[in-house]
């Protein structure tokens, strides 16, 4: 299947959004994108490039699901130009950076899909930043600490993805196992190493689901922020991007991620204050989730296939470490 759009289009779409006939020089697709075709295209500047979201369903390697999506599951699969738009205004309110959109249309008249033409932001990403060059990153993590900070000081009593809070009959804990059971069932159709420990998993699962005290305040999370999900501009501010799943939510649901991903950078962006509790569900229901949602993928044509079998392998021996950790004292 084609899984690239249209150069020549994409080209037009970029020409109708700065509104001038900026000659393109060249475009190419970035690697990575599960859920749209994220491109950047090279212009005779100056700006010097954009980027262009496509929506297009070609361009969605996630298998289709037989059942629409319900909108106001924080775990559906979030993607879409409407999600883009109420969470790049959701952000600048909070004073939170991320690309600029500079134009978005899902009329479908200029294009075969909702599309969005959005600022490039071409500093590099702060996964790459860590590697090469740890004190400047060590400056973006600390602005991205203070960007956190403002993000989750936005607070409701409602929880679930932007434009759909509610209560939803069931508590955030409990809406989190009830997908890793989910994951943990799945994940164990794949592989036999995970059928096997499967009644372990889910004893731990109940174990700490059981341990953890009600809550009915939420702050708006991220949801998926890794050090690729952060990219550094020419200020050295932190950008944030993928921002397609923010949500109101559990702040420990955050956390668990940013640990995940940030390994001992983390304690740049570590807050006092967490439900612990709370937390070592998350971290057990997170692993299955990347364990399962990579084997999902690879069911398709997916291309970059190597670095998803490996987020899928790793995961699985992370999870199968949580289960041998020993259960602390109530």
């Amino acid at each position: 299947m084609n899984r690239t759009a249209d150069t020549e289009n994409l080209a037009g779409l970029v020409q109708i959004a700065l509104g001038t006939a900026v000659p393109v020089t060249g475009i190419q697709r970035l690697r990575g994108g599960s859920k749209k075709g994220v491109y950047r295209v090279h212009l005779g500047g100056p700006p010097t490039s954009v980027m262009v979201y496509s929506w297009a369903q070609e361009e969605n390697f996630w298998p289709r699901a037989t059942d629409a999506p319900d909108p106001g599951d924080p775990f559906a699969a979030a993607t879409g130009l409407p999600r883009l738009l109420a969470a790049t205004h959701e952000l600048q309110t909070a004073g939170v950076r991320s690309p600029r959109v500079l134009w978005s249309d899902d009329s479908h008249q200029h294009y075969p899909a909702d599309v969005a033409v959005i600022e490039d932001v071409p500093a590099g990403s702060l996964e790459t930043l860590m590697d090469t060059d740890p004190a400047r990153a060590e400056t973006v993590l600390h602005d991205l600490a203070a960007s956190l900070t403002r993000l989750h000081a936005r607070t409701t009593d409602h929880y679930g993805p932007l434009g759909h809070l509610e209560n939803y009959g069931t508590s955030c804990e409990q809406m989190v196992l009830q997908r890793a059971r989910g994951d943990l069932d799945e994940g164990a159709r794949r592989d036999e190493r995970l059928r096997a420990a499967h009644p372990l998993i889910l004893q731990r699962l109940h174990d700490l689901h059981d341990r953890v005290r009600p809550r009915q305040k939420y702050s708006l999370i991220h949801g998926e922020l890794g050090p690729d999900h952060v990219l550094v501009d020419t200020a050295g501010q932190s950008v944030l991007i993928d921002i397609e799943g923010l949500m109101f939510f559990d702040i420990e649901w955050e956390h668990a991620f940013l640990e995940l991903r940030f390994h001992d950078r983390y304690t740049a962006l570590a807050v006092d204050a967490l439900d612990e509790d709370r937390l070592r569900l998350y971290r057990l229901a997170m692993r299955l989730s990347l364990v399962t949602g990579p084997l999902r993928l690879l069911d398709g044509d997916f291309p970059d296939r190597t670095p998803m079998q490996h987020i899928a392998e790793h995961n699985l021996q992370m999870t199968l470490a949580l289960i041998k950790e020993p259960m602390r004292s109530p």
